[in-house]
């Protein structure tokens, strides 16, 4: 009985719908999903809601802490922020991009206006504190 409790329980948290994550981005998803570089010169994000990229490699210390933090935060902010990583090593179009060449970076992209780039390890609240300020509001006012 108690297996086929568990099994009923795992399978029902897979199939679970719309549960939130970070989502690994390979240059072509980008070009798909955020902005096609190569068709337009000036910047125009196609996500329908603000996003998050944070730009890593495997090895970095600072990204592996940052991890968690990204996938409690695209929990929290689940529908209204997509969260990205992008293996700057994998993905060096997109690193030569934004001209990566500390790691993290993470790259803020709101729904209207220019993205910004941060360099380095914030807390979880400061990151909070940026998607609030600089994702979310903004996004409300250009509603209104």
């Amino acid at each position: 009985m108690r297996k086929m409790m568990f099994l009923c329980l795992l399978a029902w948290l897979v199939a679970m719908p719309g549960m939130a994550e970070v989502k690994y981005l390979t240059t072509a998803q980008f070009k798909e999903n955020v902005f096609d570089y190569t068709k337009n010169r000036e910047w125009n994000y196609v996500g329908k809601v603000p996003a998050i990229i944070d730009f890593y490699t495997t090895w970095c210390g600072p990204c592996k802490r940052l991890a968690p933090i990204m996938e409690t935060l695209s929990e929290k902010y689940k529908g209204k922020v997509m969260f990205y990583k992008v293996d700057t090593e994998r993905e060096r179009e997109l690193a030569a991009l934004f001209n990566i060449s500390s790691i993290p970076q993470v790259l803020y992209i709101p729904k209207y206006g220019k993205p910004q780039i941060l360099v380095g390890l914030y807390p979880q609240d400061q990151i909070e504190e940026i998607i609030e300020q600089f994702l979310l509001k903004p996004a409300d006012k250009k509603k209104k």
